[in-house]
């Protein structure tokens, strides 16, 4: 496994009372606390792009403690991140910063993480019960996204067509989400010409990916978009669509990176994608994961605190999971012809 230590200079960060009266908590830098941030896996650029934030969160609070990055291989992901959070817990870790790819399968383990004192904050996507998890560090609100696919799929269909989508894996929570949401947004009257004709999953793997994509056109002939809410599988799906000549075809959209997909878009095979930032993401989950391994922050509904250049961020209720806790961070961008050059750079 990749391990990556890092140690920085102090930063402060301010807590406040959501709505109420209570006095300013500043958050110390310096205090030492040892952390681990847990990508699905190693070697996808947004996990890279993240784990880059969280190296900056990590120098400005001057955290004397270890920051890791590990993950597991793409084929062991399920287990391999059980893998890590147990032995996170054994060895005595302040925090663990999970983007989760096994489902509720890593609940018990989070769970005894929890018991041996270690903080559990997901980010990216999180635990689907909510056990084991203290709080949800959300990129966008969760229902935001689907409306977004649903409509960037109505414009490149002109309004009517089928459309498939490549997910990434089955246990993915964030991706089952984001999909659930786009499914609910279809129903409304102005996705009404819209066919949702399959879901299919390409591991996050390029390969499996790409001929789950090629696959998809063989069964669909009529077929006219590629949803693929993942970095990995809409990247392979463009490229499967432009080598095998299909572009004017099949179209591709969904969550991808400006860098990975700006090629795509401007010759016509990609239109129109989303995303977000991902070092953004690991910068606000590390602030978050620093003032509750500190105790500094309590983690309650409605506690707010300013994290470093990002601003003020409160915790509130995750709407897709009653009961559960999250940071909503947003926004995110659509892009196209007109700003994916402009992105990329």
């Amino acid at each position: 496994m990749k391990m990556t230590k890092l140690m920085g200079t102090a930063a402060a960060l301010a807590m406040l009372g959501s709505g109420l009266a209570q006095a300013q908590t500043a958050l110390e830098g310096g205090q030492e606390v040892d952390m681990v941030l847990l990508p699905k896996f190693l070697g996808i650029l947004v996990f890279d792009q993240a784990n880059e934030g969280a190296q900056e969160a990590h120098a400005e609070l001057g955290n004397p403690g270890e920051l890791l990055f590990v993950g597991p291989t793409p084929e062991n992901s399920v287990a391999g991140q059980i893998e890590i959070m147990t032995t996170s817990a054994t060895q005595g870790q302040g925090a663990v910063m999970l983007s989760n790819n096994a489902g509720d399968q890593i609940a018990p383990s989070a769970k005894a993480a929890q018991d041996a004192g270690t903080k559990v904050v997901t980010w990216d996507s999180p635990i689907p019960s909510g056990e084991g998890e203290d709080v949800f560090v959300a990129q966008v609100d969760f229902g935001s996204i689907g409306t977004v696919m649903a409509d960037m799929a109505h414009s490149i269909l002109g309004g009517s067509g089928q459309m498939a989508v490549l997910s990434a894996t089955p246990d993915a929570a964030n991706q089952n989400a984001w999909i659930a949401s786009m499914q609910d947004a279809l129903k409304g009257d102005k996705y009404s010409g819209i066919e949702l004709v399959d879901i299919v999953y390409g591991d996050d793997q390029a390969e499996v990916s790409y001929n789950r994509a090629l696959a998809l056109v063989d069964k669909y002939p009529d077929l006219g978009v590629i949803m693929s809410p993942t970095t990995v599988g809409i990247q392979a799906s463009a490229k499967a669509m432009q080598d095998e000549g299909l572009c004017d075809q099949v179209k591709v959209s969904g969550l991808g990176l400006p860098a990975e997909m700006v090629s795509y878009t401007m010759n016509g095979c990609a239109p129109e994608f989303a995303l977000w930032d991902f070092r953004d993401l690991g910068y606000l989950t590390y602030y978050t994961a620093y003032g509750m391994a500190t105790g500094q922050l309590t983690g309650e509904l409605g506690e707010s605190f300013t994290a470093g250049r990002m601003g003020d961020y409160t915790i509130e209720e995750d709407p897709g999971r009653p009961g559960s806790k999250r940071i909503l961070m947003g926004p995110f961008t659509v892009y196209n012809k007109d700003n994916v050059e402009a992105a990329a750079q």
